[in-house]
């Protein structure tokens, strides 16, 4: 028996730049209006501080799990997803990996499809990178899960997909 395993999170540099830079920008402009007013609370400051500093840090808890294995695929999105969602083998109807553009086509990284695309190109579900396990269900319905493990992910999927 083969199983497919990957866990993803978000570790791209401009990721956590971006961040760095809106945190330092947002402390700045609260110490700033702290020191401005002459009776200001501390413990309101350091509150306002801890959120920011929580706000900018919840994106490493966000995690990718895929498994894929002799039932079918399994996703989860945590924190969105509190455990595996299971795409059985008998509901795919087509499967094959393939490369994207989370920008252009879904409109980031996440759980996305934007409004009027989600019709047509489906949700994704990715973290980083621009390869995909690309899914249409018997349901007629769409799901690219992203991975960084294109090979190991084809070989398994070739093996259980095409048994079924």
């Amino acid at each position: 028996m083969r199983v497919f395993k990957e866990e993803q999170r978000f570790t791209q540099t401009w990721i956590i730049t971006l961040l760095t830079i809106q945190a330092v920008i947002a402390i700045i402009f609260v110490s700033n209006e702290f020191l401005k007013s002459r009776n200001g609370d501390i413990t309101e400051y350091f509150g306002t501080l801890a959120i920011i500093l929580a706000a900018t840090g919840l994106i490493f808890l966000f995690k990718l799990r895929t498994r894929i294995d002799e039932v079918g695929i399994h996703y989860q999105f945590f924190p969105f997803h509190l455990k595996l969602k299971t795409i059985f083998w008998r509901d795919i109807e087509t499967t094959k990996i393939r490369n994207y553009n989370a920008f252009s086509e879904y409109g980031g990284y996440g759980v996305k499809g934007t409004f009027f695309g989600k019709k047509i190109r489906g949700i994704a579900i990715n973290v980083s990178g621009n390869t995909g396990i690309q899914l249409k269900l018997k349901n007629g319905k769409k799901i690219l899960i992203g991975t960084l493990k294109k090979n190991d992910a084809n070989t398994v999927i070739n093996r259980y997909f095409n048994k079924n």
